[in-house]
Formats: structure tokens, C-alpha cells, sequence
């Protein structure tokens, strides 16, 4: 139940969660820049460098199945807080990190704390901004998770580049942005007034997408799956493409590819508000092929400004299409199954983010990188048709 006295926005709580959402995805893209550094420490393959990347979305998954509807039960405060100490658990581990298990147990971590923080932190910003409907609640959750993901490589691939202990130094930092986070928000304000007990929590995993809007869903959960496998590509593999197709070994500048990437689609994010969500989501999936394909060209030619080329539109793709597929579920979604749907939508995302990652690494390994990419592109092209031509057919009424 909501707090019926929060009637307007109340800025200083929506800034302090907004924050406390962006550092939490921190995390999950911090060690991107930092994967080449490892596999030379600890002599692992790159299927092994894609299988640890992806391990990260079954944490995601857990929260999302077993603690989607927590923050509903126990409260925004109470649901954040043990997942920000996940998130700090799972820094120490990597800090400490000895071999490649490590990694996987904190990526394991690292994906359940950011994904239990993130359902119970966004619907905080929705009860602490009170937006009446406009959708701006929505889009300030949408771009601290981006501008996260941002700051998170840059981070890592600077302080790897410039400071002693490259495998250490940026998990330290994170560790103390964290403290300072989870003691800003145990004094934000709780939105959720009637507070069940532990034992009488509900687990029980709620997916489902009605038979009336089967059709209708089929191209924003194809946008979400198609938007968050660039995304995962991004994440997990350029300093692999960079330093073995573009011979560019620095940390710092493989955080620099990915800061961009993600800063795109933030700034698309908060700047794209009147445009409609279908339309944002037919922009994005017209945006992603040329995108891919770009990207595809710029390993081919060894060309760096074609990288950060294809980032920014690659996160202008990703930006409309995460904010208006997300906005599209949440307009043809029941209201009495809402969860269900959205829940079902973020499944897609988390598949996105993993699946196509691990096909990368298999078929790299068995053939070559740049057939690999190609092959991920030629995807993710078949892929964007077919949303686009069900998302014109089946869109949903205004």
C-alpha cells in the first residue's frame, strides 16, 4: 500500500533513491574494462570470460522470480538496504578475487543485489516523485540505471589505467560508494505503510502474459531481448574486439567506449519525452541493424572513431528502445496483472543480456571473432524486422 499523505514530488527522497539506484548499476558494468586484466591473471578462455558476464543475469533472474515482489511486502527501505549489502558482499569478493571462481560467485552477487535493488528502487522514484501519470518518474529510473552503467567503466578502466593495484583500487572505491549509499538511504523516507511480517512473505515466482495481448507483447519483448543483447555486447566483449582487432589494450579507453555507449542512451532517455512510446520503440529497432553493422565495419577497417561512432548509436538505440518498449508493456498490461507482465517483459531483457553473449563467445570459438560479430549482427538485423512488423501490425490503441 502506498504513503496517501506523498501528494507532489518530494525531490530530496527521489534524488537520494535516483542515486542510490545509479551506483547499484555501478557495479554491474564496473569490471567490464577490467576482463582482459583478469584472463591474463587468472588464464581463463574467452567462453569462460562470456559464461562469467552472463552468470550475472541468473542473479538478476533470482531476484526477479523469487524477490520481485519483496520491496511490495516488507517496504522500499528494507528491500534496498540487504541489497546494497549483496552488492557490498559481492565488491569484497571481487576485491579478493584468487581465480576464476571468484568472479563467478561475485558477478552471481553482483546480478542478484542490483536486481533486487532495482525493482524496489524504481518503484520508490514512481511513489516519491509522483508524476501523475507523465511518465517522468519512469524516465529518471531508466537513466539512473544508464548513467550507472556509464560511470561504472569509466571508473574501472581509469583507475586500471592510471593507479596501482588495477585489480583492487576500483573495487575499494565502489566498496565506499556503497557505505556512503546505504547510509543515505536508511534515513529516505518508506512508501509502503502496511509492512508484512517476515513470515508471511510471498516468494511465488507471478509470469503470465494474458491471451488478449499475446500479439501486442510479441515486439516490445523482442525490443527489449534485441536492445539488451547490444547492450550485453557491449558490456562483456569490446576490450576483447578493441585489443585484438584494434590492437587497443588500454583499460582506460575500453572504458571510454562503453561510458559513451551508455551516457547516449541516458541523455536519449531524459530527452525523448514527448516522443510516443511506439514510435521511440519503431526509432530504436530501425536504429540498432545500421548500428551493429557499423560496429561490424569498424573491427573490419581497425577503426576507432567508427567504435564510438557505433556506441553513440547504439545508445541512442538503446535508450528509446528500453524506455519506449518498457512503456508500450506498461500501457497494454492489465492493471490487476500488471506484475505478471512486466515481469515477463524483464525476462526477455535478462535473456538479451546473456544468451546472445554466451552464442558469441561458442561461435568465436569455434570460427573467428569477426564471423562471430557478423553473425550476432545478421541476428539482431532478422530480429528487429520481425518486431518491427508485429509492433506496426498488432500496436496497441491509443
Amino acid at each position: 500500500m502506498r504513503n496517501p499523505v506523498i501528494t507532489r514530488p518530494n525531490y530530496p527522497a527521489t534524488v537520494v533513491v535516483a542515486t542510490t539506484l545509479a551506483v547499484m548499476f555501478v557495479g554491474a558494468i564496473l569490471p567490464t574494462p577490467l576482463y582482459p586484466l583478469f584472463r591474463q591473471a587468472f588464464g581463463f578462455s574467452a567462453v569462460t570470460l562470456t559464461l562469467v558476464y552472463a552468470v550475472y543475469v541468473l542473479g538478476n533472474l533470482v531476484a526477479l522470480l523469487l524477490f520481485g515482489r519483496l520491496s511490495d511486502q516488507i517496504g522500499r527501505r528494507n528491500t534496498a538496504l540487504p541489497a546494497i549489502g549483496c552488492g557490498i558482499a559481492s565488491t569484497i569478493v571481487f576485491t579478493a578475487a584468487a581465480g576464476t571462481a571468484w568472479l563467478f560467485a561475485a558477478r552471481a552477487l553482483s546480478g542478484f543485489s542490483t536486481g533486487l535493488a532495482a525493482g524496489a528502487a524504481t518503484a520508490w522514484i514512481a511513489e516519491t516523485y509522483v508524476d501523475r501519470g507523465t511518465g517522468a518518474a519512469a524516465r529518471i529510473a531508466a537513466a539512473a540505471n544508464f548513467f550507472g552503467c556509464a560511470a561504472g567503466p569509466l571508473i574501472g578502466g581509469v583507475l586500471a589505467q592510471f593507479a596501482a593495484a588495477p585489480l583492487q583500487l576500483p573495487f575499494l572505491v565502489y566498496l565506499a560508494l556503497l557505505c556512503i549509499v546505504a547510509a543515505t538511504t536508511a534515513f529516505a523516507p518508506e512508501t509502503v505503510i502496511k509492512r508484512k511480517p517476515l513470515n508471511e512473505v510471498s516468494l511465488k515466482p507471478r509470469l503470465g502474459v494474458p491471451q488478449p495481448i499475446r500479439l501486442q507483447f510479441v515486439s516490445p519483448a523482442v525490443t527489449g531481448f534485441a536492445t539488451f543483447a547490444l547492450i550485453g555486447f557491449y558490456s562483456a566483449l569490446i576490450p576483447s574486439l578493441l585489443r585484438d582487432s584494434l590492437q587497443q589494450t588500454s583499460p582506460a579507453v575500453a572504458g571510454a567506449v562503453v561510458f559513451g555507449l551508455f551516457v547516449a542512451a541516458a541523455i536519449t532517455i531524459l530527452t525523448s519525452g514527448r516522443l510516443a512510446s511506439q514510435r521511440a520503440t519503431l526509432t530504436a529497432l530501425t536504429l540498432l541493424p545500421p548500428s551493429l553493422w557499423l560496429l561490424v565495419l569498424a573491427e573490419a577497417a581497425q577503426s576507432l572513431p567508427l567504435v564510438l561512432l557505433s556506441a553513440a548509436a547504439g545508445g541512442i538505440a538503446g535508450g528509446l528502445g528500453y524506455r519506449g518498449s518498457l512503456e508500450v508493456i506498461n500501457r497494454i498490461a492489465p492493471a490487476d496483472r500488471r506484475s505478471e507482465v512486466v515481469s515477463s517483459y524483464l525476462v526477455a531483457v535478462f535473456a538479451g543480456n546473456s544468451v546472445p553473449v554466451i552464442g558469441i563467445g561458442l561461435v568465436a570459438a569455434a570460427t573467428s571473432a569477426i564471423v562471430a560479430h557478423v553473425t550476432f549482427a545478421a541476428v539482431i538485423t532478422v530480429l528487429a524486422g520481425i518486431a518491427i512488423l508485429t509492433g506496426i501490425k498488432f500496436a496497441p490503441k491509443s
